[in-house]
């Protein structure tokens, strides 16, 4: 791919999980449009819909308020051979190094959204900033 930015989007939604789909599509999109092999950016393009999706949907849950005007942030760079998944929201936060691991013996569909983002992405941070909470996730592209 090279040594520069081949893409920088930055999307912002209504916090309502309607729009789970659309940016879950708009990850694969852009898999799709990346050099390499195609196998890998069929998996690539799975993967970023999934994280994406789980992301959103941890925003729009967990990282909102009672204000129906909220609006999660979606940012998506690929710098350096380097995908970085930036997703922001107005809630109260967590501490991602002390969330419990999830009961994957459990019919209980929640509590793994962060887990299969760990275990799809090569590093997640989550912090407060200035512009809210901002998980980041990074992904080395080959």
């Amino acid at each position: 791919m090279g040594d520069k930015t081949v893409i920088n989007l930055e999307i912002v939604v209504p916090n309502q999980t309607r729009y789970l789909g659309l940016i879950g599509n708009i990850g694969e999109e852009v898999a799709r449009f990346l050099d390499g092999n195609a196998d890998n950016r069929g998996d690539l393009a799975y993967h970023l819909n999934l994280v994406l999706t789980e992301a959103m949907v941890n925003a729009i849950h967990y990282g909102s308020t009672e204000n129906r005007q909220d609006t999660v942030r979606v940012h998506l760079r690929i710098e350096d051979d380097v995908l970085c998944l930036k997703v922001y929201d107005q809630g109260q936060g967590f501490d991602l190094n002390n969330l419990p691991p999830p009961e994957l013996d459990s019919l209980r569909e929640d509590g793994r959204g962060i887990f299969l983002i760990r275990s799809l992405m090569d590093d997640v941070t989550y912090q407060k900033t200035d512009e809210g909470n901002v998980l980041a996730m990074y992904k080395k592209l080959d």
